[in-house]
């Protein structure tokens, strides 16, 4: 069926859109369950605790901090890089305040686990609108690219950094950031799959790397 190249343009960038907007539901969540978050977000909760700044307006702090590091990595950013830095952060501090607080252990997990399937589900949304890679997916790609050294490498070092000074600033640590750790591949691969974008060379990997939240 012919589609004009336009409509194909905007259709991805709404998806694009909807994706990233989506993506800061599945991080409050994760913040309401209490039991843990994500390494960036718990750095970006640390910053919050410490300043007068919105736990949202932390995440894009954090986000155009990381873009910058793309400058001596010669990485080059997209639309979407810009729009995943701003829109994520900006859609959580939306969702926050809509949010109840879950009671019960149990409930919080499973609150947690939605909030993890909900980030999968729209970081494969999102890639898939090809508008260029995430703050963190430069940071990663573009350290690969310079040292040669293995995605999972980077991903530890940048990570455990990042965990540990968001947990000296105050950010929320504990089994939730475990069970990201150890569940997210899984839900990312399902994730690309089910957009089709598992295979298709260089997509998948930043995909990957993106989804540490």
């Amino acid at each position: 069926m012919f589609r004009h190249p336009y409509l194909s343009i905007a259709l991805r960038f709404i998806r694009l859109n909807v994706g990233l907007f989506v993506y800061g539901l599945g991080i409050s969540l994760m913040v309401k369950a209490n039991i843990g978050i994500p390494p960036w977000d718990v750095l970006a909760q640390g910053i919050s605790t410490q300043t007068s700044l919105s736990f949202g307006i932390s995440q894009v702090l954090v986000s155009l901090i990381v873009l910058l590091t793309w400058i001596p990595l010669k990485v080059k950013p997209g639309i979407g890089s810009i729009l995943n830095a701003v829109l994520i952060g900006l859609s959580t501090d939306v969702w926050l305040p809509l949010l109840g607080q879950p009671s019960g252990f149990v409930l919080q997990i499973l609150v947690f686990v939605l909030g993890m399937c909900v980030v999968a589900f729209c970081t494969g949304l999102y890639i898939s609108s090809n508008f260029g890679m995430g703050p963190r997916d430069g940071l990663v790609m573009g350290t690969r690219r310079k040292f040669g050294w293995p995605v999972w490498l980077i991903r530890t070092v940048y990570e455990s950094f990042v965990l540990l000074v968001g947990w000296r600033l105050g950010g929320q640590v504990g089994l939730g950031t475990v069970l990201f750790a150890f569940g997210i591949g899984y839900l990312m691969q399902l994730s690309l799959r089910l957009f089709k974008i598992e295979n298709r060379g260089k997509t998948s990997e930043p995909a990957v790397a993106e989804a540490e939240g």
